[in-house]
C-alpha cells in the first residue's frame, strides 16, 4: 500500500498548478540560457541565465501567463 500512496502523491504533484508553472518557468530559463550562451559564444551556465532571466523577463512573463489564464478561464 505505501507504493500506491507514493504514486498518488507523485501524480498529485505532477498535476498541481504550482508544478506546471515551475516547469513552464524552467523551460523559459533554459531557452534564455541557450540564447544568451549563443550570443556569448560559450555556455553561460544555468545560475547566470536564471538570475538574468529573473531580472529582465520574469515579471512580464508572469503577467502574460496570468492574463492568458484569465482569458482561458473566461472562455470556458
Amino acid at each position: 500500500m505505501p507504493a500506491l500512496e507514493a504514486e498518488k502523491e507523485k501524480q498529485f504533484v505532477k498535476n498541481s498548478v504550482l508544478y506546471k508553472e515551475f516547469l513552464a518557468e524552467r523551460e523559459e530559463i533554459l531557452k534564455h540560457k541557450w540564447i544568451e550562451s549563443e550570443k556569448a559564444g560559450k555556455d553561460i551556465g544555468f545560475e547566470k541565465a536564471l538570475l538574468d532571466w529573473i531580472v529582465k523577463h520574469r515579471s512580464n512573463w508572469r503577467a502574460k501567463r496570468m492574463k492568458e489564464a484569465r482569458v482561458e478561464k473566461a472562455a470556458s
